[in-house]
């Protein structure tokens, strides 16, 4: 009788909650607060990571205690068990690739009441990207791409309710600029996070500075959004943290001798009156958590019901403290009802120090061919999704692939994916599902091109190891294949083809049949001298392509000699002492004897570029390019480390750079110049200049990197010019707005590089950093993330790629050592030169280089039997864009709809307001609706009503709480109204997103 009475009030609990709650969602829903009083916020959290010390799966189910004690799946099925009883109590989750994965496994009965707690507003989501990404070594593509993924996840399973509010990036290793105008672009109200620079928090604690509002973008209007920084890391007060992996004592409140009711609530009391005395208002935010907490959620609540009964108690008595249950939300939205000002902020806080000697700068380019990996990912998505509105694939497959694929993405931007901050064993992990979905992508670009172009023969394969200029297919079909070309970008695009070939005879011919000029250069030797490469291809076939959307060339080998480089070599003398492995032999197109202008100098010029290189070292010694000469001399150093990680870069000695003379090889074609360089035994380097591009392409290649010395080390590339730069130069936020740097110097505070004058003077690149005088300006485009500097006058200073020894005492417990073949990792990659004159939107130029950098032709490989030229299905043409319109996103929304990004990629030095139609494009994707949302694209923009907080010094404080909505009308219109209706106007940076609903088969 007993067991049937227990599930008869189970049942009527149940009961309870799937009905339909008349309590309210979001801000609404917030606990009631107390006036006159300092109001505590205690917010239960867990913070849990997508991999880290073990993999995404091993964090999942709970695998390997022995490395970390981590069962996430268990955190959510305990913290809804105890949510479920007791109304007052919340929970926020942060990261939706967990809670996604759980979700799947759940019944209809529990999700009912997962989404009773999610409409009381008693389990909050707060951030709700894929993962917590990192903010440094991140692409802005790539956030706003996972953003949408998690986002959308929520909004298909909750609703409005489930929507956040807050960002929630506690754990990301510095913040940028760009990340908080992201957030007030999907609607967010503010953001909280727990690192920034030991000398920044101390002072901001001195002046009640810890919560600001950030002016996010110089460009973009209604950019100031509400930022706090939490007081004890992310973790629970000292002595109160009540979950099962912690030591302190819970609170004992029986008739026992060990009763501690009164210290523990005298202890929460002194720790809440010193926090209330670093921050403005009366309100503070108690976060009660930590890394993988929750996994007992009985016993965290049942302390805290005790902590928050006791404490309240002694307001009878006088005490002025109120504590309660709540989320980042509701603090948040106290402090926008106490019109409050704020200080302000303008910059970043990159690179952040939790010490003196401890710059976590290192991360910026740990694990440089994962970085490189990522970029891979990013780009075969942008494809995929793509091709698979233009070919309208609905498979089941081919959404699932997709999904997947977007899914891993939102992985890899993890703050230790992308950092290359996880374990080594969890680094492989990471590969192997990038890899998985890659294929995944693949397959579904595919299938769309066999749509596309009518081919459903056509093998349209993707060649992954273009990196080390390897391809099989091209090997395998050595005398007759094809290359199909897809442009991801909006506008018709020329770029240079580099396919590898075998050394034949081959003609190019583009789909009309006419015959494209190619030249073929030999892959450098040092790659070439891989030990895991297949060198059935040891050549380049190098071509112009022109290309809309797809194009085709044909690749045929004929009895007729091409077009190959001529060759120079130098210095001849010292050929013998490079060390060229046996089983490769050195073959050229043709040799001529060197033709240098004198004895000290090789000139390597097209049409807009012209190269100096010296003879005598080997080295660039100056460049001419857009009517400006400078000498610029390029060379490679190291720092030698004991102490560096994953993390932090420490430098032990001043930059070691190699003296020794490069031996050099000059290969001049028709279209295509190349030097290629022999650094040292582990660094080689070609120097490429193509006719009619305006920059200079630096193809290295680095390791393995040499610890023989037991020495750790920092490999870095240094350009040294003329250029007075006075000590600033120039990062990019995340691939957007540039940001001001100045040498030793911070904006806020005084950074404290006593000990480490180098790496406290790194930040994040990734996409370019320049550097000017007034006259000329030097820039660096790259390929990935990396860090860079600036650390005197002129000179441009990148780190490539590190290797060490020391076992990361931050965390992974060992070296960031990566293996490849049993030996250190070999990584190769490119940066690109561009020299200007100062001028007023000169830079407009390094943006379209941006662009074709992170988004280049992708290439399809088929047999020629196989495919006929053409495209037989109509495509949208964004040809018509105005030229500074980015086609950031076109994708697959859902099973009726598609989602559309325009992105004017200007600042407001560079560029103007544009405007055009869309109405066009809207019919070519079979539009019957469209209407425009926020960032994420799960917000209709006409609902966008957003926090708006005053600034100290911007004028009276506002009399009511005051919000941001939409400085424009959101575009919504019909086919059934004018082109008019689909006129779309783009402020410089500004990003305008877009659903379309479309008609089914379209």
């Amino acid at each position: 009788m007993s067991s049937l009475k227990t599930f008869a009030i189970l049942l009527a609990l149940f009961a309870s909650y799937i009905t339909q709650s008349e309590a309210v969602c979001g801000y609404e829903s917030c606990p009631e607060t107390k006036a006159n009083m300092i109001n505590i916020h205690l917010v239960p959290h867990s913070h849990d990571d997508l991999g880290w010390l073990k993999t995404v799966d091993q964090y999942y189910y709970g695998n390997k205690h022995n490395i970390q004690h981590a069962g996430v799946q268990y955190i959510f099925d305990t913290v809804v068990a105890e949510l479920s009883k007791d109304s007052r109590r919340r929970f926020i989750q942060v990261e939706t690739g967990f809670f996604a994965k759980w979700w799947e496994d759940q019944s209809a009965a529990k999700k009912q009441l997962v989404r009773t707690l999610v409409n009381e507003g008693r389990l909050e989501f707060t951030g709700g990207a894929w993962s917590m990404n990192d903010e440094a070594a991140v692409n802005y593509q790539s956030v706003i791409d996972q953003f949408a993924v998690g986002l959308k996840f929520l909004n298909d399973n909750f609703g409005a309710c489930g929507r956040p509010r807050v960002g929630w990036q506690i754990d990301a290793f510095g913040h940028s600029r760009e990340q908080a105008s992201m957030f007030a672009q999907m609607a967010f109200d503010g953001q909280f996070f727990a690192r920034m620079d030991q000398n920044d928090k101390n002072k901001r604690v001195d002046n009640l500075g810890l919560e600001m509002v950030w002016d996010a973008s110089e460009t973009l209007e209604q950019m100031d959004f509400f930022t706090g920084m939490l007081y004890n890391h992310y973790s629970a007060p000292p002595g109160f943290c009540f979950d099962s992996l912690c030591q302190d004592d819970p609170i004992i409140d029986g008739k026992s001798y060990d009763n501690n009711v009164k210290s523990k609530v005298d202890d929460f009391l002194n720790y809440a009156s010193n926090l209330a005395g670093y921050y403005r208002s009366s309100h503070i935010m108690v976060p009660m958590g930590d890394d993988f907490q929750y996994e007992n959620a009985y016993m965290n609540y049942k302390n805290m019901d005790k902590l928050i009964k006791y404490v309240n108690e002694r307001q009878v008595s006088g005490s002025k403290y109120n504590v309660f249950y709540s989320t980042a939300g509701c603090y948040l939205n106290s402090l926008h009802k106490s019109l409050q000002s704020w200080p302000n902020k303008t910059q970043d806080f990159l690179p952040h120090s939790h010490e003196a000697k401890s710059f976590w700068t290192g991360f910026f380019t740990s694990r440089p061919t994962q970085k490189r990996f990522e970029r891979d990912g990013n780009h075969i998505l942008q494809v995929a999704k793509q091709l698979s509105v233009l070919a309208d694939l609905s498979g089941a497959e081919h959404n699932k692939d997709l999904d997947y694929l977007r899914q891993i993405m939102g992985v890899m931007q993890h703050h230790d994916a992308i950092t290359g901050t996880e374990k080594q064993e969890v680094s492989n992990d990471y590969d192997r599902l990038l890899y998985d979905a890659i294929l995944g992508g693949a397959n579904t670009a595919r299938d769309a091109l066999r749509v596309l172009t009518n081919q459903p023969n056509g093998e349209f394969e993707s060649c992954l190891k273009l990196n080390i200029s390897e391809c099989a297919f091209s090997k395998e079909n050595a005398d007759d294949f094809v290359v199909t070309l897809y442009n991801p970008l909006a506008h018709t695009s020329v770029q240079y083809v580099r396919v590898p070939v075998q050394e034949k005879n081959y003609q190019v011919t583009d789909e009309k049949g006419r015959v494209v000029a190619s030249e073929l250069f030999p892959v450098p030797w040092q790659v070439l001298a891989l030990e895991f490469r297949n060198n059935g291809t040891q050549h380049e076939l190098v071509f112009k392509a022109s290309v809309n959307k797809i194009a085709t060339y044909f690749i045929k080998k004929i009895d007729k000699t091409i077009a190959t480089p001529q060759t120079k070599q130098f210095p001849t003398e010292r050929e013998s002492n490079v060390n060229v492995p046996k089983r490769f032999k050195k073959v050229h197109s043709s040799k001529t004897d060197l033709e240098a202008l004198d004895d000290q100098e090789t000139i390597v010029r097209n049409s807009l570029i012209k190269l100096v290189i010296d003879n005598k070292t080997g080295r660039l010694k100056t460049v001419e390019m857009n009517g400006v000469s400078e000498d610029i001399e390029q060379t490679f150093g190291m720092y030698k480390t004991a102490r560096s990680c994953h993390y932090i870069f420490r430098q032990d000695a001043d930059l070691e750079l190699l003296e020794d003379a490069f031996a050099f090889t000059v290969y001049e074609g028709e279209s295509v110049k190349e030097v290629h360089q022999h650094v040292s035994e582990w660094i080689s380097q070609v120097i490429r200049i193509y006719e009619g591009v305006n920059r200079v392409e630096f193809e290295w290649l680095v390791g393995p990197v040499p610890i023989d010395d037991e020495l750790g080390k920092e490999i870095v590339t240094v350009f040294r010019s003329g250029i007075s730069s006075g000590g600033v130069f120039y990062t990019d936020s995340n691939g957007r707005e540039m940001m001001r740097r100045e040498k030793d110097k911070r904006e806020d505070f005084s950074p404290d590089l006593s000990e480490q004058p180098v790496s406290g003077n790194y930040y994040p690149v990734t996409s370019r950093m320049a550097l000017q005088d007034g006259s000329k300006r030097m820039v660096l485009l790259n390929d990935r993330s990396q860090g860079g500097a600036s650390l005197e006058d002129g000179r441009l200073e990148m780190m490539l790629h590190r290797r060490h020894i020391f076992a990361d005492g931050s965390g992974a417990a060992e070296a960031i050592n990566e293996q490849q073949f049993g030996k250190g990792l070999i990584a190769r990659g490119k940066l690109f030169l561009y020299l200007d004159a100062v001028a007023d939107g000169a830079t407009a130029s390094e943006r379209v280089a941006e662009k074709e950098i992170h988004l280049p032709f992708w290439k399809f490989f088929s047999k020629s039997s196989n495919i006929q030229s053409g495209v037989t299905k109509s495509l949208p043409d964004f040809n018509d864009l105005p030229q500074s319109v980015h086609l950031l996103t076109l994708e697959p929304y859902s099973k009726d709809e598609v989602l559309l990004r325009f992105e004017n990629f200007l600042d407001h030095t560079e560029g103007n307001v544009v405007s055009f139609s869309i109405r066009e494009i809207f019919d070519d994707l079979g539009g019957l609706e469209i209407r425009e949302m926020t960032l994420d694209g799960n917000l209709p923009l006409s609902d966008m009503k957003r926090l708006k907080f005053h600034h100290d010094g911007s004028g009276p404080a506002p009399s009511k709480p005051e919000y941001f909505t939409s400085l424009h009308k959101p575009l919504a219109a019909d086919k059934s109204q004018n082109a008019s209706e689909f006129s779309v106007t783009l402020k410089p940076m500004q990003i305008r997103t877009f659903i379309i609903k479309k008609k089914q088969g379209k």
